[in-house]
């Protein structure tokens, strides 16, 4: 396997970083600041959906963010759902799935909305 160039953009105004990461072994990831993406131009809804776990993290604390992240997927897995379904029903990703096709959601999202969730 040859390595494959990490590409590196910032967007600001939008409060991100984007790298990209040819070997990622998922469309994308959220880890405050960036949102790490595995193809060179990931779909606006795929961004959205890792801005909106980023603002997540803001609100948690990346640490307590994480912790509570798979604190929820065990309770599933030990709730007897498979793998995907327990992923789903996390409460950060129900909240960035049901979201992220609205690509205006960020700007009148509500503090701890995922809470909603």
């Amino acid at each position: 396997m040859s390595l494959q160039k990490i590409h590196i953009r910032f967007f600001l105004k939008q409060r991100y970083i984007l790298l990209v990461v040819p070997y990622l072994r998922v469309a994308g990831m959220a880890l405050f600041p960036f949102v790490i993406v595995q193809k060179e131009r990931p779909s606006n809804i795929l961004v959205n959906h890792e801005r909106i776990h980023l603002r997540q993290q803001i609100e948690l604390g990346i640490v307590f963010f994480y912790l509570w992240y798979v604190i929820h997927y065990g309770i599933n897995r030990l709730k007897g759902m498979p793998h995907n379904q327990a992923y789903r029903q996390i409460i950060f990703e129900r909240e960035a799935y049901r979201e992220d096709e609205n690509l205006q959601y960020l700007a009148k999202r509500k503090w701890l909305a995922f809470l909603e969730y």
